[in-house]
Parts: structure tokens; sequence; C-alpha cells
């Protein structure tokens, strides 16, 4: 793990990651999509090191990102290497995109009504006009995170993660750091995972 992973695991004591991840918000779900190579051999924990993914910028937000990663990876069964160890067995390469847009409705704000009616004192012909105040749609928080695990040594890929996730910008999950223990766990929940399925975990 890099030191600023370090720093940010220490200010995450005491289960906050975990805290935040139990947070209850209306939010819609994780997309998730997994390929590893369990299917011809066994996947092994061992020890493992969290780094940014080659040209991603080591930013305080990835390092909250890359370490609800390396939470979700204790849980899986990986360890960090003890002090003193030169290196790890694996490495896990962390990539975050994170971005706002706003989604655009569809049609005209204004909508035209004509309605008739008859009866027994003559007919008459009416001219409804419509107009939606709504407004804009809010707009989106949209975060897509993957993590590629190698082999140290032999730079071999053995599992690949992907997550996508959008809520609107005033939700709380739009905060980096509820955000990241969200992601994470959606990503990998019963890890491996199925390699080539894409899930929607809520």
């Amino acid at each position: 793990m890099t030191s600023l992973v370090r720093r940010l695991c220490v200010i995450a004591t005491g289960g906050a990651l975990l805290a935040l991840s139990a947070c209850v918000a209306p939010v819609g779900p994780v997309e998730v999509t997994r390929f590893h190579v369990g299917a011809t051999q066994p996947l092994t924990r061992g020890t493992i090191r969290v780094e940014p993914a080659e040209g991603q910028p080591d930013s305080i937000e990835l390092g909250t990102f890359s370490a609800a990663v390396a939470q979700e990876l204790a849980k899986a069964g990986y360890r960090e290497p003890l002090p003193g160890q030169t290196g790890a067995s694996q490495i896990a390469l962390v990539r975050l995109d994170r971005s706002t847009y706003r989604p655009t409705r569809n049609g005209s704000p204004v909508s035209v009504g004509v309605g008739g009616s008859t009866g027994s004192y003559g007919s008459g012909l009416g001219v409804g006009l419509g107009i939606d105040l709504s407004g804009p749609p809010p707009e989106q928080v949209q975060t897509r995170l993957a993590v590629t695990i190698i082999d140290a040594q032999t730079r071999k890929h053995v599992w690949e993660g992907r997550a996508a996730f959008a809520v609107r910008a005033d939700s709380p999950l739009a905060q980096t750091s509820l955000g990241a223990a969200k992601m994470a766990e959606a990503l990998f929940k019963d890890f491996p995972g199925e390699s080539g399925e894409t899930i929607l975990v809520k």
C-alpha cells in the first residue's frame, strides 16, 4: 500500500468504513463485472499490495477508494506484507474515474391539449396549455472503479473487477468516503465472483 493509503487507513480505524457502508440512503444498484482465472487454476490469497494503476494520479480521493479496496481484500483473505518484507506476492492496481453530468429530458417542456364536448345545450371546444415547471433533471455523479490483481513476479492478471455507480449529486453517497465503501463492498461481494458475469448489487 502507498503511504497515502496507509495514512487513510489510520484515519479510518475503528471500523469507520464499515460504519459508513451501513448508512441508510436511497440509492440505485452498483453494476459489477468480474473476470478471473479461477476456472483454470485456483486463486491464491497470500500477501498483496494496493497501489494506483499506471497513469492514475495518486490523489486523496483515490487513496480513499484504495483504503476501501484494501479493507475488502483483507475480508477476502488477503494480507499486507509484514514489516521488513521486501514485497508482496500480488499487487492490486486501482483505477478510479468520477464525473458529474446533468441528464436531459426527452421532449418539449410545453404540451398542448385539445378537448371537445357536446351536450343538450350545444358544443364546446377547449385548448389546454401545459407547461412543465419541474426544471431540469438533477445533477448526477457517476463513479467507475476498476481493480486488477496481478502476480508480482510474472505480472500476469489473475483477477479483474469493474464497478459503476451513479447517484444524484445531493445524495450522501456522492461523498467520496461513503461511495468508496459501497463500491468496494459491491465489487468484492462473493469474491472472486462468476467470471464474465455482470450483476447488480443493491
